[in-house]
């Protein structure tokens, strides 16, 4: 039997670069050849005992799988085999279950053109590690923001991917604004009559906004086209939510579009079905059967870790909403029918951490119309007083984790456009019946870099560690300012302590701290 080595960038690589020759040739010489992968492969939402797997092909073809818990596919288990075909743009996922805990769990992939069964793919392989079911260290990372504000892969590519990608995490969070469909790119980007970023790989569908379920489904492709990105993939699986560039800037279900002269779709529901469509087929997350394009969720990661995924866009009320004291439907961010489940399912964990997974921060201050400072984009109404507006649904999952003694939540969030550690403190806010909380920012990870914002107090928060453009960069700064950023999260399996990093491009330590938690035995 071939022994397989463990999946190796030019490995990676290979499926696409055959690809873009094969687009090359005439159409006589395509239709005999082998069935080509053509943007890698992704896993994710892994836990003790099942993971998502993912991969895309250049024509219909049956996707043989098999799985192994060696690299030689040794006594290898055979999946039932799935058809990629143009309705789902080729693409093909499915749930990985059955598996051994804290192993790791090698995929194979294997594609026959559904025209000529004989001309098949050469094979395509990931890895990922599943979650264990008793102690033992856990590393993950985190961050938001890829490809925005125009800048794209230029001839190094997505670093900050390859540099999270060297700590070896057992999964990474994308905490949001994972594709820019709002953001059009052009080859070049000058300042001050100079050339100072050149896209390459740039095709037509990221030239405008994306509006037709094709340009929704290009946006992913264009982002999987990136080396490092591809290679992180196929070694580390992907947990993703999303916020709001996925579909368009700022977008809620009450988004007024006729203003925006780059769009001839004026509906945003069916912009955000589009979207939605092309986010679930070209991600590796799991399909909840009752809902199946719900975002939020939760994935158990052993006895010390639970991470819980939060969608602040498909439930919220408008951006223009009044804000008051009471909480109307109108004023929810989360929605009543998830705040529900995270109360339950926050009740139920007996996981030593419970991470809050968010797509954008509590109190910093992000505007609708940022002339105007009007609308409130985020959570935070920018008033610093009493809990108005979605401040009022935050408060009182606040209070339900205090009076229900739910210990070790910590929030990770993205959005920004910058990096900082916010520290909520009860004896400074407005707000008080809470027990003080982290919360942590980081992004991008490859997009225009801005900030900082302004903190509303309702909820105190203190400040502990920002990193942000000074006054004189200026804002939408390219990555390659190296002002790109993710996070790293350890849990020791002995102390059970939570250490928190933030990281930049060039693989800086800015900021650390370790969190001891509360209630546990060692």
């Amino acid at each position: 039997m071939t022994q397989l080595i463990r999946p190796t960038r030019r490995a990676v690589l290979a499926g696409s670069t055959a690809f873009a020759a094969s687009l090359a040739m005439p159409s006589l010489s395509r239709a005999s050849s082998r069935p080509v992968f053509t943007h890698g492969v992704q896993s994710g939402d892994v836990d003790t005992s099942s993971g998502m797997i993912w991969t895309r092909v250049d024509r219909p073809a049956r996707i043989s799988m098999e799985v192994s818990t060696t690299e030689s596919f040794e006594n290898a288990r055979q999946l039932a085999s799935m058809d990629a075909i143009p309705s789902s743009d080729m693409s093909i996922k499915r749930l990985v279950a059955g598996l051994p805990s804290d192993q790791d769990i090698f995929y194979r992939f294997v594609a026959a053109d559904l025209n000529d069964v004989n001309a098949t793919s050469e094979p395509l392989v990931g890895r990922f590690r599943t979650a264990p079911t008793a102690r033992r260290n856990i590393r993950f990372a985190w961050s938001g923001d890829t490809a925005g504000q125009g800048w794209g892969i230029d001839e190094t590519g997505m670093a900050t991917y390859a540099t999270m990608a060297q700590h070896q995490p057992d999964f990474f969070i994308h905490s949001g604004d994972t594709v820019y469909a709002d953001g059009p790119m052009q080859d070049e980007v000058e300042k001050d009559g100079e050339v100072i970023w050149r896209n390459v790989l740039l095709p037509d569908e990221k030239r405008k906004v994306a509006e037709t379920l094709d340009e929704f489904r290009a946006q992913w492709k264009y982002n999987l086209l990136d080396e490092h990105v591809r290679a992180m993939n196929a070694s580390v699986p992907t947990f993703m939510q999303w916020d709001d560039h996925e579909v368009v800037n700022n977008w809620s279900d009450s988004k007024d579009m006729m203003a925006d002269d780059r769009y001839t779709e004026k509906s945003v529901h069916l912009l955000q079905a589009r979207a939605t469509r092309a986010f679930h087929e070209m991600t590796p997350r799991r399909i909840t059967p009752e809902e199946p394009n719900r975002v939020y969720r939760k994935i158990n990661y052993g006895p010390m870790l639970d991470v819980f995924f939060l969608d602040l866009r498909s439930y919220r009320g408008p951006n223009t909403a009044e804000m008051t004291e009471e909480l109307t439907d109108e004023q929810r961010v989360l929605g009543a029918e998830q705040m529900a489940w995270l109360k339950r399912e926050l009740a139920a964990s007996t996981a030593t951490w419970k991470v809050i997974a968010s797509d954008q921060p509590i109190g910093l201050i992000v505007w609708d119309n940022f002339r105007e400072q009007a609308g409130s984009e985020g959570i935070a109404d920018g008033v610093s007083g009493p809990a108005m507006g979605r401040e009022v649904e935050v408060a009182e999952l606040l209070r339900f984790i205090k009076n229900a003694r739910i210990d070790n939540t910590v929030w990770f969030t993205a959005d920004v456009h910058y990096t900082a550690a916010h520290y909520y403190n009860p004896d400074k806010a407005q707000f008080q019946d809470f027990e003080p909380f982290w919360e942590f920012v980081s992004g991008p990870l490859h997009a225009g870099t801005f900030g900082p914002n302004a903190m509303d107090m309702t909820f105190g928060a203190e400040v502990k560690y920002v990193k942000a453009p000074t006054e004189e960069q200026g804002i939408n700064l390219p990555p390659s300012e190296g002002l790109q950023f993710f996070g790293l999260v350890d849990i020791d399996a002995q102390t059970q302590q939570m250490k928190v990093r933030l990281m930049d491009r060039a693989d800086t330590e800015l900021y650390a701290v370790t969190l001891d938690p509360k209630g546990t035995s060692l």
